[in-house]
């Protein structure tokens, strides 16, 4: 057996037994996934008008690549740090989603198929490199990055989904309603067999943004505009409070740690 065959042979086996650097897929994951959408929404807006529009984007931005850079410095799976990086990247990708929309004047029809435009991207570029789409690979730098640049493309594509959605007629708990209808159809196709898992998680995980945020959003906004005037700031707290809960008792149980190796 050649030195070269060996250090092959090494690194595959080493890509095997890495620490996994995201999350097994539970009921928590879900439950969890939403209310980030929801938090990140009202956080963004709540930001904009306590700080104004371009601190509050400086502010998101920053907290967005530090909360990235710890979550690519540590080894393994981690549920503080890695739902840290969720909720920022909610917060950061409402941002960029709002900065197309209000800054610059482009309307939430024409963005939607741009971020779905560029999460195809990323998704091809993935699939191309790795030959493989699924969370239970996470096990290289990699395919962290791939990972990463998919989950800020969904929440970013989301966003402007829901507030498309929103603004032509359905309004917030209206939209709430079609989304909750429309996350159910990947899992029902899946259960049916007529949808691979990897494909079935990935649209689940698109819809729950805008699923989260327009729920968020009816509870915050006021009675004119169809919501139940809870304001941005509880609901963000109550959120937030919600989210803690939850991942500390996962930090503590240990009950999302994805236990088997995968390549």
């Amino acid at each position: 057996m050649t030195t070269d065959h060996l250090a092959q042979s090494g690194s595959k086996h080493h890509m095997r037994h890495a620490a996994s650097k995201v999350p097994e897929v539970t009921a928590y994951f879900w439950i969890i996934k939403v209310l980030t959408t929801g938090m990140g929404e009202t956080a963004s807006d709540f930001l904009a008008h306590w700080l104004g529009p371009l601190p509050a984007v400086g502010l998101g931005g920053v907290a967005f690549v530090t909360a990235l850079v710890v979550q690519f410095t540590v080894r393994r799976y981690v549920a503080a740090v890695y739902w840290t990086a969720i909720v920022m990247v909610s917060v950061f990708g409402t941002m960029a989603a709002d900065v197309l929309h209000v800054g610059l004047g482009v309307s939430y029809a024409l963005s939607t198929p741009l971020f779905m435009a560029a999460l195809a991207a990323v998704f091809a570029f993935w699939y191309r490199s790795e030959r493989t789409l699924s969370i239970h690979s996470i096990r290289t730098r990699r395919r962290e990055t791939f990972y990463w640049a998919a989950v800020l493309a969904t929440f970013a594509l989301g966003t402007a989904a829901g507030d498309l959605t929103a603004t032509v007629g359905l309004g917030y708990l209206g939209s709430a309603v079609l989304y909750a209808a429309a996350i159910a159809v990947p899992a029902v196709a899946h259960r049916r067999g007529s949808l691979n898992a990897v494909t079935a998680f990935w649209c689940a995980y698109v819809i729950t943004r805008p699923l989260g945020a327009s729920i968020a959003d009816w509870m915050a906004v006021n009675h004119s505009r169809g919501g139940l005037n809870l304001g941005l700031g509880p609901v963000t707290l109550s959120w937030t409070v919600a989210i803690l809960g939850f991942v500390g008792y996962l930090a503590a149980s240990q009950k999302d740690v994805q236990r088997t190796p995968n390549v």
